[in-house]
């Protein structure tokens, strides 16, 4: 005959068991690839409503499916895995077609990419020129020009990517660029409406949150985040969902083409499934969405490192600010 004492180390194996199973069953969720995150399927509010960015409103709902994401943006060791395995040429090391640009001279025509060089003084804001140069033999070997190299950065965002070039990144590694609303869904790490990744306060206990521009833009970055360009991926804290480098660092490209008028469908939208952004109809859209914001961004000039803010850029630009990451669907 079972007494109390005999039955009561049997019930703890019970309970033992039972709370591992239910463990198990509760953590349903998938088993990430190396480096990437699993992103849990859902809905949110989509947008911003910011004086600066009329193109991120009207604020809308949105519902994802599940994915997986990379936890950082590609580096320049990522990079240069693909290049040795391939040879491929990005856009920026690319011979320029003289008949592409008519009426310029053929000797300005020559393989570069756009690198910010800092004003020594205070300049006009509207003329972006002012710290925008085109750099012949930049490249992403090559950040600031031909003098330039990788030395101690192999782990910094690569830059001077095209959208074409992140692509075909894309092709070969077997992941696609994020939609514009993925990219967003991940980058809120499940806060939905608040200002920033992190929450609501651009700087929680004094705390700088991300790689973006201190001073007075843009000729006197006083560098106070350590970083007066890029900085190594993860040199902040993840969001919620272990992200790094959603907001600041360099601006990434994602898969829809942008119209800044495109939000405004989404009005009497109750949710909006999965979008992908518009169709690029007759070849009337020239951009590609960018998303997350860079090291230039700063609320004097450019405040789009806000997960709901929208950039965008020429998808056969490039310049020492724009990088990307990849996500990978389930299945």
């Amino acid at each position: 005959m079972l007494t109390d004492n005999t039955f009561k180390p049997f019930l703890i194996i019970v309970a033992v068991l039972l709370a591992a199973l239910i463990t198990a069953c509760s953590d349903s969720r998938p088993k990430s690839p190396e480096g990437m995150v699993y992103i849990p399927g859902g809905e949110y509010t989509r947008g911003l409503e910011h004086p600066m960015m009329p193109e991120a409103a009207p604020l809308h709902k949105v519902r994802i499916s599940p994915f997986f994401i990379d936890a950082t943006e590609v580096t320049n060791s990522d990079f240069a895995k693909f290049v040795d395995a391939t040879g491929y040429k990005t856009v920026a090391e690319r011979p320029i077609n003289p008949e592409d640009y008519p009426g310029v001279d053929p000797a300005l025509l020559v393989p570069g990419s756009l690198v910010i060089v800092t004003p020594a003084h205070p300049v006009n804001l509207s003329n972006y020129s002012q710290w925008w140069r085109y750099v012949p033999g930049a490249s992403w070997k090559h950040p600031e020009g031909p003098e330039s190299n990788l030395e101690g950065r192999e782990n910094h965002p690569v830059v001077h990517i095209a959208w074409e070039d992140a692509t075909a990144y894309a092709e070969w590694t077997g992941k696609r660029l994020p939609t514009e609303a993925e990219w967003e869904y991940a980058a809120r790490g499940g806060l939905s409406q608040a200002e920033f990744a992190w929450g609501n306060n651009a700087r929680p206990d004094g705390k700088i949150m991300a790689n973006t521009f201190q001073g007075d833009f843009p000729h006197n970055n006083t560098g106070e985040d350590g970083h007066a360009f890029t900085a190594p991926v993860g040199s902040y804290e993840p969001n919620s969902y272990g992200l790094y480098d959603v907001s600041g660092n360099v601006w990434e490209w994602v898969s829809d083409w942008y119209s800044p008028g495109y939000y405004s469908q989404f009005r009497s939208t109750p949710v909006a499934d999965n979008p992908g952004g518009p169709k690029n109809l007759n070849g009337t859209l020239r951009e590609k969405v960018q998303k997350g914001g860079s090291f230039m961004c700063t609320d004097d000039y450019c405040a789009r490192f806000r997960p709901g803010a929208r950039g965008h850029g020429d998808p056969l630009t490039s310049s020492n600010h724009v990088g990307f990451r990849l996500v990978q669907d389930l299945n």
